[in-house]
């Protein structure tokens, strides 16, 4: 496939006919490799996972997962942050649940991820603008865990502290929400997963969250339903 973005086209625009030229051959090649690969989703989709993911254009969701189309429902912000005031988010967060039923959500972070980089980058007179208050939701994980961060010395591995803290984080915001916790009340359903990804290595993995001691912790805080658990 080619990937570099030449001149020349419409009013002094970057010339992206090549991405259609990929795009056919792309089409050419699963339908080589399976005749109905687009035919078989035209009446709809049954993913079984939805992601929440960094934008980040080094994370390729739907290939780290090993999934192809129709498999994953994907949703991605910088930092994969699950805000409770995040109407996009709530938005996947309800039409996965609720319409799709879907039974896993996976939040994925990564390490080397800018928006947590930037986050925890602090006395350096640097303002980035509208960032700035979506990057205090990664400075707030940051206060809760300040006490184990600053005992890491090595800023490399305080980095990936903070990068799992977040997926850590993330993940109980989304077990906390009432969409999630009227779902898991009525079906069982779904199951929360916390991952990061390595951007070096592309292998994944499985932070093992403890949601159980978590729910326990916060009942009392966040029960909306009486059902309120891992």
């Amino acid at each position: 496939y080619q990937r570099s973005v030449h001149g020349g086209g419409h009013h002094g625009m970057p010339d992206i006919s090549f991405i259609l030229q990929n795009n056919r051959k792309w089409v050419e090649s699963c339908v080589k490799a399976d005749p109905e690969a687009f035919s078989r989703h035209k009446s709809g989709q049954q993913p079984k996972f939805l992601y929440i993911g960094c934008s980040d254009s080094r994370v390729p969701a739907q290939e780290l997962l090993g999934l192809g189309m129709g498999e994953v429902f994907v949703h991605r912000n910088v930092a994969n942050l699950v805000v409770n005031t995040d109407l996009s988010c709530l938005s996947v967060l309800e039409y996965s649940v609720k319409h799709l039923s879907i039974p896993h959500i996976i939040v994925c972070g990564h390490y080397g991820c800018g928006g947590v980089m930037a986050a925890s980058s602090m006395g350096t007179n640097c303002h980035l603008g509208i960032l700035e208050p979506w990057l205090k939701n990664i400075r707030d994980v940051q206060r809760l865990y300040l006490d184990e961060l600053q005992a890491i010395t090595d800023p490399q591995t305080r980095h990936r502290r903070l990068v799992q803290l977040n997926v850590q984080e993330q993940c109980f915001n989304v077990l906390e929400n009432p969409i999630v916790q009227e779902a898991r009340g009525r079906t069982g359903r779904p199951s929360v997963h916390g991952l990061v990804y390595d951007i070096g290595t592309g292998v994944l993995e499985d932070l093992k969250i403890d949601f159980e001691a978590h729910a326990k912790r916060t009942r009392g805080a966040y029960g909306i339903y009486k059902s309120y658990s891992p």
